[in-house]
C-alpha cells in the first residue's frame, strides 16, 4: 500500500534516528522501508508549524497519508522556568494547527510525541499511561508540559468526533547521535559528553553536578525510532504508549559519567562535586509493560553500545555538531 509519511520535526535526534533506521534497516526487518513509502523529514525551515497557512501548505505540498509529529518548542529548565506563556502557546498552536491540518486534509493516522513531564509531580510510581492527568505537573515546566498534555485530550476528542485516528507516545530520556550536545541546553548525557570533550581536550577536570545517585531510564535514539515505525504501522488506539526500557535498566548518573570517561579515554576521571540540592529527583521510573505486551520482543541497544556509537558521531561530527560552539 503507498504512503507518504511526513515527520514534522524531522532533522532534530528523533527525526534523525527514524531517517536512520528507514535508510539502514535491512529488508525484512519489522521495521525497515517498505514498497510504496514516501517518507518526509520536515523541518522548520519548510514551515512555521505555528502558521495555520504555513502547517495548511506543507500538507498540500506532500499530501501526507500518514503523520509523526515531533516538532515542538523546547528548551533547557531555564527556558522553560521563565517563558512559560512561550513554551505553553506556541506548542499548543503547533499541535493544533498539526491535527486540525490532518483532519481536515483526511490523514489516515497522526502519532504525537509527548515527553515524561506531562506526568504529575506527585504520584506513585512506576509511570503508567493512565496516570497523565491525575494531578498537575511539576511547576517549572507547566507551560510545555500542559500543552503536551492537551494533545492527548485532542487526540480522544478528534477520535470520538471525528474518527480520527490520532494516538501518541511518550519516550522517556532520549539520547544518541543529532543531539543537542549545546551546554546551555543540553539533557544530562549529551551535557556530560561534551564536558567531558572539552575536559579532555583542555586537561581541565571532569566536573558533575550532585553525588551521581540518581536512576534514569535512558532510551537509544535509534531504538526509539524502531518503536515509533512500529506504532505507525502496528497501534491504532488513541491512548498513548510509554517508550522506556525496562524499570530494571535504569542507571545512575554516575555509572552515566564514568562510562563516558571510559568511552573517551579520559584518564583523569570524573569528580562529582556531591551537592545532594543539585541531584534532582532520586529517581522516576516509568512502566514498559503496555509497550511489551503489545510489541511483543524488542531488543534494546545495551547502554554501553548505544553511548559509544553517541560519543563516536559527536567526535566525528564536533565541528556540524550542536554544541553552541562558543563553549569550545
Amino acid at each position: 500500500m503507498s504512503a507518504v509519511i511526513l515527520v514534522t520535526g524531522g532533522t532534530g535526534l528523533v527525526g534523525k534516528a527514524i531517517e536512520y533506521v528507514i535508510e539502514n534497516e535491512p529488508q525484512g526487518s519489522r521495521f525497515a522501508k517498505r514498497p510504496g513509502e514516501k517518507w518526509i523529514f520536515a523541518s522548520s525551515r519548510d514551515a512555521d508549524l505555528r502558521d495555520p497557512k504555513q502547517t495548511l501548505e506543507l500538507f498540500e505540498k506532500y499530501q501526507p497519508t500518514h503523520v509523526i509529529h515531533l516538532a515542538a518548542l523546547v528548551g533547557g529548565l531555564f527556558a522553560n522556568r521563565e517563558r512559560k506563556a512561550t513554551f505553553l502557546r506556541d506548542n499548543m498552536l503547533i499541535n493544533d494547527n498539526v491535527l486540525y491540518t490532518a483532519r481536515i486534509k483526511k490523514t489516515r493516522k497522526v502519532i504525537s510525541c509527548l515527553s515524561t513531564c506531562v506526568f504529575p509531580d506527585k504520584i506513585d510510581y512506576p509511570l503508567t499511561e493512565e496516570k497523565v492527568h491525575l494531578g498537575p505537573p511539576h511547576d517549572s515546566n507547566f507551560g510545555y508540559a500542559y500543552a503536551k498534555r492537551m494533545v492527548d485530550v485532542q487526540n480522544h476528542a478528534y477520535k470520538e468526533e471525528f474518527g480520527c485516528n490520532f494516538t501518541s507516545a511518550i519516550p522517556t530520556n532520549v539520547f544518541g547521535p543529532h543531539d543537542n550536545f549545546d551546554l546551555k541546553h543540553a539533557h544530562v548525557i549529551p551535557a556530560l559528553i561534551h564536558k567531558c570533550y572539552l575536559a579532555k581536550k583542555n586537561g581541565t577536570p571532569f566536573k558533575v553536578m550532585g553525588d551521581g545517585s540518581p536512576l534514569r531510564q535512558f532510551i537509544y535514539s535509534r531504538d526509539l525510532a524502531k518503536l515509533f515505525i512500529w506504532q505507525l504501522r502496528e497501534y491504532d488506539d488513541v491512548d498513548p504508549v510509554i517508550f522506556s526500557v525496562d524499570e530494571d535498566d535504569e542507571i545512575s548518573i554516575r555509572d552515566v559519567a564514568n562510562t563516558i570517561v571510559a568511552v573517551m579515554k579520559y584518564d583523569a576521571g570524573a569528580q562529582f562535586e556531591n551537592e545532594p540540592n543539585d541531584n534532582g529527583q532520586d529517581r522516576k521510573p516509568a512502566s514498559n509493560a503496555k509497550l511489551i505486551k503489545l510489541i511483543g520482543e524488542f531488543k534494546f541497544t545495551p547502554f554501553e553500545d548505544a553511548l559509544q556509537e553517541t560519543v563516536t558521531w559527536f567526535l566525528d561530527n564536533y565541528p556540524n555538531a550542536r554544541t553552541g560552539h562558543g563553549s569550545s
